[in-house]
């Protein structure tokens, strides 16, 4: 029976179901992101830390980011 045909009365219509979201894809949403979040500050952590020999409390001070913007960007 194709769609077009709409001269079926109300109540004989299929109602539309609906696609059930699982726990996993909910999981997926949040986790995904998280985890990249993490991986980022890992990052941060490991280069300014481990390889640069400085202190981690300087790792969350923003002027240090904008310096190392500036350096990287400079004309």
């Amino acid at each position: 029976m194709s769609r077009e045909n709409n001269n079926q009365p109300e109540e004989e219509q299929q109602p539309v179901k609906r696609r059930r979201v699982s726990v996993w894809t909910i999981i997926q949403w949040f986790l995904i992101p998280l985890l990249l979040v993490a991986a980022l500050g890992g990052g941060l952590v490991v280069g300014y830390v481990i390889l640069g020999k400085r202190e981690f409390s300087d790792v969350l001070v923003w002027s240090t980011w904008k310096h190392v913007y500036d350096l990287v960007f400079a004309p």
